[in-house]
């Protein structure tokens, strides 16, 4: 029996794979109803994903730059959704 390894989609842009690698270790959701990227402000999954980025960076790319990367894609979401009316 033929077995195949799954791999991961081709990211193009540096911006890409972090926000692929936030979204795998769970530090980030997408809101059910627009689509915008929302911070799970977990400290859990924030380490999570800066060990996998340290692990695994992209080709060219060092560990350290690779963590710095998904770093300051964090830092640019925020935790609510902008079209989201806000809870009162």
């Amino acid at each position: 029996m033929l077995k195949t390894k799954e791999r991961r989609t081709a990211i193009r842009t540096l911006r890409g794979w972090a926000i692929a690698v936030l979204q795998e270790a769970g530090a980030i959701r997408e809101c059910a109803y627009h689509g915008w990227m929302q911070d799970r402000a977990d400290p859990h999954a924030r380490n999570r994903t800066l060990e996998i980025a340290r692990r695994d960076p992209p080709p060219g790319l060092s560990p350290e730059a690779a963590a710095s990367a998904v770093t300051e894609v964090l830092d640019s979401i925020g935790d609510t959704c902008p079209e989201c009316p806000p809870e009162v």
